[in-house]
């Protein structure tokens, strides 16, 4: 029986997990606690890690891993920057992951986001519980016929791309690699400066890259217009969380939504209702009124769950009857 430990579980993982078991002859150890130097020894003789986005599987906890007998390393999400892949390789661990769950799922909630700022909703949600009807500082702008700029093209991106089209918003798009699909949209695909010029709103959907670090910085805030949008629901490293504090108090960002942020890992996926929040970073951005925080729930939906563990152990019986399942990364 193979025996598998999952960290930064939550009960939804584990009912996914369950439901989608099937014949796999597997015991499952979940641990909501983050994978790290100290808690990798929980999984100690355990021939599967089944690790999430802000997981530490760096050159140290690999090797830890490998050690311990773990084989695989199965990533139940679609980044995996926090993997250090040619340590894997070293150690004789494969990786795998789940390159497309629901882009879906996270293509709605970025929407969803979008009009939220822009309608104000969750202002006015805030405004009728305390029975105060006003509508002065809720005007929002029609997204028929404004202009979209997309970073990245792929499953997610395309299909943010769909629904933003059936706003009747322009698009204009930019990925290094070019999807013939979103030409098929309508979509125009331009260089970054010009998508920041001419943007109205601004939605993130590539990787984490060391090329792509704080790619919408203080010099790419300048370039864009006044009022403009911002969303990310891609990863919080591509956006300079303090360079955008200050492009809010110049008004050059009008609204900015964030599923996603640079120092999430201490923060998101747990309750900290009762904490104290330290990174002041964090404090200043969600005491901004035109700021939307969402902890990092874009991908959460029964759909992407169900997709996520179903791809998940596929991989894992692919790996231990000899088999290939596509989603190797080493």
């Amino acid at each position: 029986m193979l025996n598998i430990a999952f960290f930064s579980s939550k009960s939804y993982d584990e009912k996914s997990f369950e439901l989608t078991k099937g014949e796999l002859n597997a015991e499952f150890h979940f641990h909501d606690f983050r994978l790290t130097t100290t808690t990798a020894k929980m999984a100690h003789d355990n021939e599967v890690v089944c690790a999430f986005v802000n997981d530490d599987l760096s050159r140290d906890v690999l090797e830890i891993l490998a050690k311990g007998g773990t084989k695989l390393i199965a990533m139940r999400c679609a980044g995996f920057d926090k993997v250090d892949l040619d340590a894997a390789k070293e150690f004789g661990l494969q990786v795998v992951r789940v390159p497309a769950y629901s882009p879906e799922s996270v293509a709605e909630h970025t929407v969803g986001m979008m009009m939220c700022l822009n309608r104000k909703l969750h202002k006015a949600y805030q405004r009728t519980r305390d029975a105060n009807f006003s509508l002065e500082g809720l005007v929002g702008f029609n997204f028929h016929g404004k202009t979209v700029g997309v970073i990245g093209s792929g499953k997610i991106g395309l299909a943010t791309m769909r629904i933003l089209k059936g706003l009747g918003m322009n698009i204009l798009c930019y990925d290094p690699y070019p999807n013939p699909l979103a030409k098929e949209l309508g979509a125009k695909y331009v260089e970054l400066d010009e998508l920041y010029k001419e943007s109205d709103v601004i939605s993130l959907h590539c990787p984490m890259s060391k090329e792509n670090y704080h790619l919408l910085d203080a010099t790419a805030f300048e370039k864009m217009k006044d009022g403009v949008m911002i969303v990310n629901t891609s990863r919080g490293e591509l956006l300079d969380s303090t360079a955008a504090i200050e492009a809010l108090k110049q008004s050059k960002i009008g609204a900015l939504g964030l599923d996603v942020y640079d120092n999430e890992k201490e923060l998101f996926f747990q309750d900290k209702s009762n904490d104290v929040i330290v990174d002041d970073v964090f404090r200043r951005l969600s005491a901004c009124h035109n700021v939307l925080f969402t902890g990092h729930q874009a991908f959460l939906t029964k759909d992407a769950l169900f997709n996520i563990a179903n791809t998940t152990l596929t991989s894992v019986d692919a790996f231990f009857t000899g088999n290939t399942s596509g989603n190797e990364l080493v």
